[in-house]
């Protein structure tokens, strides 16, 4: 019954590396990446989680006769954070799933 000792290891080295996936997980919501536009003209500050935490916007960019250049600056700050988080993320969670083929 040589197998049953195996398997049972397996299980524990699956479920210790599950904990340590959640720990990452959790230590990815307190990360904060940060995304600019215009020359750091728009900042937007993002988690790990991709939750939307701060987003700042210097004077010079408002222009009351140019409104869109001021929305496609923040739209352009936004894409930026997350695509930061998303790497933040590959990174973070890519130890995990190094020869495992998981969607994320």
């Amino acid at each position: 019954m040589r197998g049953m000792g195996n398997m049972q290891n397996m299980m524990k080295q699956m479920q210790k590396m599950q904990k340590k996936m959640q720990e990452a997980q959790e230590q990815l919501g307190q990360e904060k990446v940060e995304g600019t536009s215009g020359g750091g003209m728009v900042k937007v500050v993002v988690t790990g989680h991709k939750e939307v935490v701060d987003v700042q916007i210097k004077p010079e960019a408002v222009d009351p006769d140019d409104i869109e250049m001021l929305q496609d600056l923040v739209l352009a700050a936004v894409n930026d954070a997350l695509k930061k988080a998303d790497e933040l993320t590959n990174n973070t969670m890519g130890q995990f799933t190094k020869g495992l083929n998981l969607p994320f």
